[in-house]
């Protein structure tokens, strides 16, 4: 009687254990070591103490230069320390140039054009990035290629506009040209199209608000980083103009900066004095930065991580 053998089954997990020691890998989704955080080695520690040694050094400099007489300023080897004229020359200074009334004027004017280019800008972003228009792509090319426009060259026709209207040498002839920008209106534009969601806005209108209730309620909100941003810009250089102030006031309503002109105007301009009058157009700005630092840098890094 022939017996026969049991037919063995295959071993499943035998087979499974070569198949999956056969196949190719798999290719990560991440690269090795993303998510970690780098530690910044010596070089870079190096590079930032001189970039922020070589970016402190003009103020540093403004400083030495105000506290000297104009001897030592224009001495071969010039100083490297402050000496003890600083608060003499501060007064010769704001005296001299009436830097009281040129301080009020330039706040005046920073502080004006900042808040119509924050309310325009915001408004006019708000609309080429959400709203639907004819004619939407034309204007916002038009607006960009604004952009591409020399300032010096509407200098002669806006001079001559402000003359017209009765302006001349007048703190009005320095906001109304520049109550918008073409930056701004690019630069919220840019802003509102990452940061806001058109189902928000489809919300607040499903709620009953109209096109005001949703640019105060809901629009100003997302976009306040980005205002905080183009705030502190718009200010800056504001406050900072020479070129369009020097050239439609005059002595009886100048800027800061335009007082600064004046007092280095003279024929043998004290340098001294000239760079304390500059170490006190800087102090302003040194305070609002020192005030408002970390909405604008909170400002700045939400925009990059929207981009």
């Amino acid at each position: 009687m022939t017996t026969t053998s049991p037919i063995t089954a295959p071993d499943h997990r035998r087979v499974s254990k070569a198949a999956v020691r056969h196949e190719p890998p798999r290719r990560r989704r991440f690269k090795p070591g993303a998510g970690r955080q780098h530690h910044a080695g010596p070089f870079a520690y190096f590079a930032l103490v001189v970039v922020g040694l070589g970016s402190l050094f003009p103020l540093y400099w403004t400083l030495v230069a105000a506290s000297r007489t104009q001897q030592e300023v224009l001495d071969t080897t010039p100083p490297l320390l402050p000496g003890g004229n600083l608060f003499n020359n501060l007064e010769a200074a704001w005296e001299q140039a009436s830097l009281g009334k040129a301080i009020l004027n330039t706040f005046i004017v920073s502080s004006s054009i900042t808040l119509a280019t924050l309310f325009f800008c915001t408004l006019a972003g708000y609309a080429f990035a959400k709203m639907r228009f004819k004619g939407r792509n034309m204007l916002m090319t038009m607006v960009i290629v604004t952009l591409t426009i020399p300032p010096q060259l509407s200098v002669v026709p806006l001079f001559m506009l402000m003359s017209d209207i009765g302006w001349g040498g007048q703190l009005e002839s320095v906001i109304f040209p520049t109550l918008v920008s073409a930056f701004g209106v690019f630069f919220m534009r840019q802003y509102l199209i990452e940061a806001l969601p058109y189902e928000l806005i489809e919300a607040g209108k499903v709620d009953g608000a109209n096109n005001l209730r949703v640019v105060w309620s809901i629009v100003l909100p997302v976009a306040r980083p980005a205002m905080m941003v183009l705030g502190m810009l718009t200010f800056v250089q504001a406050w900072n103009d020479f070129f369009w102030p020097y050239l439609a006031l005059n002595d009886q309503t100048p800027t800061l900066q335009v007082a600064l002109g004046l007092l280095s105007a003279s024929y043998v301009p004290d340098q001294s004095i000239v760079m304390a009058g500059a170490l006190i157009s800087t102090l302003p700005l040194l305070v609002v930065f020192v005030i408002f630092g970390k909405q604008i840098v909170g400002g700045i890094m939400s925009g990059a991580v929207k981009g």
